[in-house]
């Protein structure tokens, strides 16, 4: 017993220990410079360093091509920087409907390249991901493309497809994947990399890999449970069933469903609606409080109540906390930087 009780505080330890690192690990996304209170410390960062992103990359300001609302096309994708109103919203739009949007080696290509530059852009305050092509999301990978692979080719191009959508996933601003037509197997897979997913009442959506001997690749198979839990899940991806908008509504895959308009785009203009409610909010919250959701559902409930305090405390130093306390006093509107 004795040594049971000795052995007790050093497991206690332990996991005290393992649970700072977490915490740490996490932090360390928010950059460098800042403290946490209580018995984890970590650096404080500078509010100015938070609203470049939490990563950003040296090549991203060279394709950055300013903010406007023309049109940039790069063959198969576009990248859309809204104005007036949606000033903040960048639209990521697939076009390749010869191939139903397929993922292929050059769009993964183009969408590692346009979410590099976006991650560290302070004027990208929502992104949403949808079709140029009536009635297709995205169909999953380019098989007429895959079929040409050797063996050696399969592993190391589908780990590229899952680095991109994992990519997606990490993008510090909220995302929106909006799906007005087919949405299967690494169509859905990126849709499920969004925060949120908003879909037409005719939308077809399912991981159907298991119909070619294989599985989801691309993170599906991690995203789906924690979208709608695991029985549900394995049932969908064992049978590699299609569900429509009003189906993956009720398992919760979706947030909302409406019904198709005539110009086949009910889904883009309700996420450009959900765009428009989050883009008044301030810009250094809301990305951290998509940290401390994202971070903290994947750890026990005391760490991730560390990790939200460790965000909190980010929003503290910042000029537009005090714009917004005195946008109150005020009774006016807050005009919010990001500082």
């Amino acid at each position: 017993m004795a040594a049971a009780a000795a052995a007790a505080p050093g497991a206690l330890g332990i996991l005290q220990a393992g649970r700072a690192h977490l915490v740490a690990a996490c932090c360390a996304r928010l950059g460098p410079g800042w403290r946490l209170s209580g018995s984890w410390t970590v650096p404080r960062v500078d509010p100015a360093t938070w609203a470049q992103g939490w990563t950003p990359t040296a090549g991203g300001a060279a394709w950055r091509r300013g903010y406007s609302s023309e049109v940039k096309t790069e063959d198969e994708l576009r990248v859309r920087y809204l104005e007036e109103e949606n000033r903040g919203t960048v639209v990521l739009g697939i076009n390749r409907a010869y191939a139903k949007n397929s993922l292929s080696t050059n769009l993964i290509k183009m969408l590692s390249k346009a979410v590099d530059a976006l991650k560290s852009d302070k004027k990208v305050r929502t992104i949403i991901v949808r079709s140029e092509v009536p009635g297709i999301f995205c169909a999953g990978a380019d098989l007429k493309e895959r079929v040409k692979m050797n063996s050696s080719e399969v592993g190391p191009f589908v780990s590229k497809v899952r680095a991109v959508i994992n990519e997606i996933a990490n993008l510090p601003v909220p995302t929106t994947a909006a799906i007005d037509g087919l949405a299967l197997g690494g169509g859905l897979e990126l849709a499920l990399a969004c925060d949120t997913r908003v879909a037409a009442s005719s939308a077809k959506m399912g991981l159907v890999e298991t119909k070619l001997a294989i599985i989801p690749g691309a993170e599906g198979m991690q995203r789906l449970p924690r979208a709608i839990g695991m029985s549900l899940a394995k049932e969908l991806i064992f049978s590699a069933r299609v569900l429509d908008g009003q189906a993956a509504k009720a398992v919760g895959l979706i947030s909302h469903v409406l019904e198709q308009n005539q110009e086949g785009d009910a889904a883009y203009r309700k996420a450009l609606d959900l765009a428009r409610e989050f883009l008044p909010q301030g810009p250094v919250a809301m990305r951290v409080a998509k940290l401390a959701i994202k971070q903290g559902m994947e750890v026990d409930l005391v760490t991730g109540l560390a990790i939200e305090e460790a965000c909190y405390a980010q929003t503290i130093p910042t000029k537009d906390r005090l714009e917004g306390l005195l946008a109150f006093k005020e009774k006016r509107t807050p005009r919010y930087k990001g500082e």
